[in-house]
């Protein structure tokens, strides 16, 4: 859980979300064959739901940019995949 905490602890930093969802993957992909040989901490592929302000104004692909920029250091370590669903309070009822 040592990747989805910094994971956690790096997106709160940064975007101040009202709400964040981290969903660790690594289970489905265990048996791909990219993932054979890998040090498998378990903690490989996540989908991150983050509803924040910071989001305001700025497109989809922005969004996840921002996103990528701040977890530089888990993308170019352990995390294999991220999927990232990002959105303002406004756009997600009761966010």
């Amino acid at each position: 859980m040592q990747v989805e905490k910094r994971i956690r602890d790096k997106l709160t930093a940064a975007f101040a979300p009202a709400r964040l969802v981290i969903e660790n993957d690594s289970h489905k992909h265990a048996h791909h064959v990219a993932m054979k040989g890998m040090a498998n901490t378990g903690e490989t592929h996540f989908t991150v739901t983050i509803i924040s302000e910071a989001f305001a104004g700025r497109s989809r692909i922005d969004r996840h940019r921002l996103v990528n920029e701040a977890l530089a250091e888990e993308l170019a370590g352990p995390v294999h995949a991220l999927a990232v669903k990002a959105a303002t309070p406004s756009e997600v009822p009761d966010a």
